[in-house]
């Protein structure tokens, strides 16, 4: 295996750059599927038939709670790549334990306004407009919930291997895909939440 020196240890292989390169493939597909349902929201978010509509069932609190708690876990991550790349480890594994703390934080905040959709009158047979609001939010919260399990599997690596060409491949892809997660919640916090709120 040749391991270039004057490249970040996540690209030091070319196994590692491809691995990069297809993860980036993996995101456009993504980016589809969160464009297929941010198309069919907006087609669909005043067929609210009998059911509420969203400046009745959204809540700001909740809202800004997620918000921050996911834009300060794309900070974190971001911290923990630079850690691993100056070869500090327990840093690196410090800042990607917080990520984890602050994405089950989010997901806590996202399963009480869940319950409390359901509580108003929001469910997702209701109509069509919570039927894809609820599709859309729990979308996102499915692939945050695949990252927190997908984040312990790198931690135990990296605790038991170190920091490795392989390891910190795996790490910083792994931090794409929290950062792709917090530019989709961007959006929804910005045309389903705002939006719905006016």
């Amino acid at each position: 295996m040749n391991i270039n020196k004057t490249q970040p240890l996540e690209y030091s292989t070319e196994q590692g750059r491809l691995n990069i390169l297809g993860f980036w493939i993996f995101i456009g597909a993504e980016v589809m599927l969160f464009a297929t349902l941010f198309a069919s929201y907006f087609t669909l978010f005043d067929r609210t038939g009998n059911g509420p509509s969203g400046s009745e069932i959204f809540e700001i609190t909740p809202v800004l709670i997620e918000t921050l708690l996911l834009l300060t876990s794309s900070f974190t991550i971001g911290l923990g790549v630079h850690a691993m790349r100056i070869g500090n480890k327990q840093a690196m594994m410090s800042f990607f334990i917080v990520t984890l703390v602050l994405g089950a934080a989010f997901l806590g905040v996202e399963i009480y306004e869940f319950v409390h959709y359901v509580n108003v009158g929001a469910g997702l047979q209701v109509s069509a407009f919570t039927s894809i609001l609820l599709t859309t939010l729990g979308t996102h919260g499915l692939h945050v919930t695949f990252g927190l399990f997908w984040g312990i599997m790198i931690l135990m690596q990296v605790k038991k291997r170190g920091l490795t060409p392989q390891t910190a491949n795996k790490s910083f892809i792994f931090s794409l895909y929290w950062h792709f997660l917090d530019v989709v919640w961007i959006f929804i916090f910005s045309f389903v939440y705002l939006k719905g709120m006016m």
